[in-house]
């Protein structure tokens, strides 16, 4: 029996990702599932960049718009939820196609999750302590006496992994990497994987559209919309959904941290390095098809690639 097939449509922040999933399914008979950590939330539409009411309407995304900002997302919560979508579009006749940047939601879905332990809050208040005394540098020292092999590949800064990779030792006696190890590989179905990234056009470009897109932003009222967030009172920025890329800047700025220009740098470097991180997880998989982002006839190319594959 013919396995089924999903289509994954990947690639970093600002290159026309949901533009080319709304032409497929326009041609093609898809369902889109959205694949991005900061779209769960609802209130959080201008920063996450969230297509309009009116686009959705045309073409519906599952998992958007699913969760308070109070709330924690994981990627094992994501992947649960999508196989069901899956399953639900398969039984339907159509063809999922995931669409996003959340790299780690994708590899979910490919990888598997081994069974990890939850968060542990008194862990984390007393870790995040220590990294405000100590440093973050001698948190990844000590991960790296701990789990070397996570360790290598988390960079000296990056808390939040650092974080969980410390939580899950110390609350089970196991490694991060024993469980990254032990993964199996479980998709039921054949992926037809979609990477739109610099590939002829200079990475600048993608830097020119991060701009241009957190300007816009601006404009459209992102301010006003972390204000109203912000007034709320429950909200912080230890949550997910505050100290996502954007998000996390200008409530800085209305707490007094940065001026509003320096709000501006920050979040637009923060989303290059975003986009950055994104192609390094992208060059580092097998069996994904690149197609330059700038191409004038992408949407053509993508619908003929999509339709030489047999995916319908």
């Amino acid at each position: 029996m013919q396995r089924k097939k999903v289509i994954f449509i990947s690639g970093p922040t600002a290159s026309g990702k949901t533009d080319l999933a709304i032409y497929l399914k326009d041609h093609l008979p898809l369902d889109l599932i959205s694949v991005d950590s900061s779209l769960v939330y609802r209130g959080l539409d201008i920063g996450s960049g969230k297509p309009s009411q009116a686009i959705l309407n045309h073409a519906p995304h599952h998992l958007i718009d699913i969760l308070d900002p109070s709330e924690v997302f994981s990627a094992g919560l994501f992947r649960d939820l999508a196989l069901e979508k899956i399953n639900d579009i398969f039984e339907k006749g159509r063809v999922p196609c995931l669409v996003g940047g959340t790299m780690m939601y994708f590899k979910s879905l490919v990888d598997g999750l081994n069974e990890a332990p939850g968060r542990d809050d008194n862990f984390r208040q007393n870790l995040v302590h220590r990294a405000n005394t100590e440093g973050t540098e001698k948190l990844h020292q000590e991960l790296l006496g701990i789990d070397p092999d996570s360790a290598n590949k988390i960079h000296t800064n990056d808390y939040k992994r650092i974080e969980r990779a410390l939580e899950i030792f110390y609350l089970t006696g196991k490694t991060k990497s024993s469980y990254i190890q032990a993964q199996i590989k479980t998709p039921h179905f054949d992926i037809i994987h979609v990477a739109l990234m610099p590939v002829i056009t200079p990475r600048e470009k993608l830097h020119e559209n991060i701009k241009l897109r957190f300007n816009n932003m601006l404009a459209q009222g992102l301010i006003e919309e972390v204000e109203k967030l912000k007034a709320r009172g429950d909200l912080h920025l230890d949550l997910p959904s505050i100290r996502s890329v954007g998000y996390q800047q200008v409530w800085r700025y209305l707490d007094g941290q940065y001026d509003k220009n320096t709000m501006t740098e920050k979040a637009i470097i923060a989303t290059r390095q975003l986009a950055k991180h994104q192609l390094t997880w992208l060059r580092g998989w097998e069996n994904v098809q690149p197609f330059d982002f700038a191409l004038p006839n992408l949407n053509q190319e993508v619908l003929a690639h999509l339709q030489s594959t047999r995916v319908i």
